[in-house]
């Protein structure tokens, strides 16, 4: 059995990956998370 640990990121993290996302339309979401240590 695989045990799911969810982090929890600051507000400014999150406002921050969401800004890149939006300023980045060229990359993948799943790319920018990778930059940034972030998995699903």
């Amino acid at each position: 059995m695989s045990l799911m640990v969810m982090k929890n990121y600051p507000p400014e993290f999150k406002a921050d990956a969401v800004a890149l996302v939006l300023s980045r339309p060229d990359r993948t979401i799943t790319s920018i998370a990778r930059d940034l240590g972030v998995s699903r």
